[in-house]
């Protein structure tokens, strides 16, 4: 059995790995139904409509899954860098990076076959969001900079140059009251999928949680990440490449957040504009937080988040409630979840010590028997 193994049967970390989230659900319908009954509204019909604005029909669904697709991969450029324990939160920086050089890029080029021009544009909106994150790995590991910071300071940066060059050199003359670059020909479109309103993008976020997930969990990379992620001395003890580790796992979230500025761009706008900066990065945060930056649970924790900002507009209608409501949701709920891991882990510590403490801290025998 591993130390890893062992440290968590006895923190009995295995037997509830989703109580904080639990706990942090439940805090935040509390908090909320609070917070509509401080304004008067009723606060049961208020959690019915969210319900019913994010799952209640088909259009609803459709709605919802519209929203889901761009989370599924900026919540990834937040679960791949935790993997080797960096907290990065610069998947709107990445997003804006990755759709405007998708925008651009037919512009520059001759005319392609779509067939050869979608890959190239994908490949040019990953290596752009790419290289932005994995600028903040390169910060954290040669000059020491928090790459929180760095990261969402990078994001502010990316978005000013986005709207510099979409106002300015970018901007296609014909854009008049909403700048935006050229628009892509018709043939660089992307269809939606068939019978449904929504892209493809939902398709190919759900293949690469999968793929990070089978990453994560069965490559030789996957797991020097870990130990990465765990203790940076001892993976430098073992010979384990952590700089080249760190920088991959930045480079491989900021190339998903890229693909999804692509697609957004591809699939919904059809140029790159200010719709495109619509919170997706970080929106994506909550999602990874939400599934514990675990690649398989961001696809049910985007289609949730995805939900419940979809039913803003029927607050909106029904019970005359601002838009941003769900907003207040979310915040609550990003919160409650920080909270429940700091309580967490806090108790986790405390039972550890006291198993340290207490004579009789050896393993049960089924347990040692597999050591």
């Amino acid at each position: 059995m591993t130390p890893t193994r062992r440290l968590a049967i006895r923190l009995g970390i295995s037997a509830t790995p989703l109580l904080p989230t639990l706990c942090a659900l439940s805090g935040t319908l509390l908090l909320f139904v609070l917070f509509l009954a401080l304004q008067g509204r009723p606060a049961g019909e208020a959690c019915s409509l969210i319900f019913e604005g994010a799952f209640g029909s088909s259009f609803a669904w459709q709605n919802t899954l519209q929203r889901a697709a761009p989370l599924l991969l900026t919540a990834l450029c937040v679960a791949l860098p935790a993997r080797v324990g960096l907290i990065v939160i610069g998947g709107e920086g990445a997003l804006a990076m990755g759709g405007l050089a998708a925008a651009v890029l037919p512009s520059w080029l001759p005319p392609w076959s779509p067939w050869l021009m979608l890959p190239a544009m994908a490949a040019a909106a990953m290596i752009a969001g790419g290289v932005w994150i994995a600028l903040c790995g390169a910060l954290r590991q040669w000059r020491g900079v928090n790459e929180t910071i760095s990261s969402l300071l990078l994001s502010y940066l990316a978005i000013a140059i986005f709207k510099h060059l979409v106002e300015g050199p970018l901007r296609d003359p014909a854009s008049l009251n909403k700048p935006s670059t050229l628009p892509l020909p018709d043939a660089y479109l992307i269809n939606p999928l068939p019978g449904m309103e929504v892209h493809w993008g939902l398709v190919w976020g759900g293949l690469a949680c999968l793929a990070a997930w089978v990453f994560l969990r069965h490559s030789v990379s996957g797991f020097a990440m870990a130990i990465v992620g765990g203790n940076v001395r001892t993976a430098r003890l073992v010979g384990l490449p952590v700089n080249r580790l760190l920088l991959l796992a930045c480079a491989m979230g900021g190339a998903a957040a890229g693909l999804a500025g692509m697609f957004e761009v591809a699939a919904v706008h059809g140029s790159a504009n200010s719709a495109l900066l619509a919170g997706y990065g970080f929106s994506g945060i909550l999602v990874a937080f939400a599934a514990r930056q675990n690649p398989l649970a961001i696809i049910v924790c985007a289609i949730v988040i995805g939900g419940v900002e979809a039913s803003g507009s029927l607050l909106q209608r029904r019970l005359d409630l601002p838009d941003a409501t769900t907003l207040v949701l979310q915040g609550l709920l990003f919160c409650n979840l920080l909270a429940w891991e700091a309580i967490s882990g806090r108790l986790a510590a405390l039972k550890l010590r006291w198993q340290e403490t207490t004579p009789n801290t050896a393993l049960p025998a089924s347990e040692a028997s597999h050591v």
